[in-house]
C-alpha cells in the first residue's frame, strides 16, 4: 500500500448494514483503504464478499490497545460498537463517534430509546471526537430529527439510521481529506437523488 493511500477504520458491533454506506461512498476512491472492525463474530460482514479496498477484522476489547498502537489509521469511525474500550485506546489514533442524540442530551447507552420515551420533539445524531478524557471530546457536527406526535419508535429509529447513512460517509471523507464539513456538502451529495427538494429525499429525513 503506497504512502498516498489513506487507511480508514470503521468499528461496529452490527451487521454489514452498519458499514455499508461508508463502503459504498468510497467505491470510486482508489486512495482509500477500509478496515471493517467488529467485536461480534456473528456479524455478517465477515461472510460477505467485499471489494478489494475493504478488509475485515475481529477485535476483542482486550486486544484493542495493542492493535491500534501497532496499526496506523488516518481515521477510525465508531458506530454502534458495543464493547467498552479503555479511553487510553483513543491516544493511538484519530477516533470519531456517532451518538444517537443531540449531545449533551441523553448521554450514555440506549440514547435513542431514552430520547423517544422522554417525549422530546427534536432529537438527532451527534458526531464527535473521542479522546483519553471525556471532557476533551469535541462535537464535529449535529443534525436534528423531528419526532411527531404520531411517530412510532421504529419510524424514529429508521429516520436516525437514514440520517447516519447520509451524514457519516460525507463527514468521514471531509476529515480524511483535511477539510471542514459544511451542511451544504450533505445537500450537494444527495441533490441528484432528490427530485422535489428536501421533502422528497428519504436519506436526510
Amino acid at each position: 500500500m503506497g504512502n498516498s493511500v489513506k487507511k480508514l477504520g470503521v468499528m461496529s458491533s452490527g451487521n454489514s448494514d452498519r458499514f455499508g454506506a461508508v463502503i459504498e461512498h468510497f467505491k470510486n476512491r482508489n486512495d482509500i483503504k477500509i478496515v471493517c472492525i467488529s467485536d461480534n463474530l456473528k456479524s455478517d460482514i465477515f461472510n460477505l464478499s467485499k471489494p478489494d479496498y475493504v478488509e475485515t477484522k475481529y477485535l476483542s476489547p482486550e486486544g484493542a490497545q495493542n492493535y491500534f498502537m501497532g496499526t496506523n489509521f488516518d481515521l477510525i469511525v465508531v458506530n454502534d460498537y458495543k464493547s467498552k474500550l479503555d479511553r487510553k485506546v483513543y491516544e493511538f489514533g484519530k477516533f470519531i463517534n456517532i451518538h444517537q442524540s443531540l449531545l449533551p442530551a441523553f448521554q450514555g447507552d440506549n440514547a435513542l430509546y431514552r430520547a423517544f420515551e422522554s417525549g422530546v420533539k427534536v432529537s438527532g445524531i451527534t458526531i464527535h471526537t473521542l479522546s483519553n478524557k471525556p471532557e476533551n471530546d469535541k462535537i464535529i457536527t449535529q443534525y436534528p430529527v423531528l419526532i411527531t406526535n404520531l411517530m412510532h419508535f421504529d419510524e424514529f429509529e429508521q429516520a436516525i439510521i437514514n440520517l447516519e447513512n447520509a451524514l457519516i460517509p460525507i463527514v468521514t471523507e471531509k476529515l480524511l481529506d483535511g477539510k471542514l464539513f459544511d451542511f451544504q456538502d450533505l445537500y450537494d451529495a444527495h441533490s441528484k437523488s432528490c427530485s422535489g427538494g428536501c421533502g422528497s429525499c428519504k436519506s436526510c429525513h
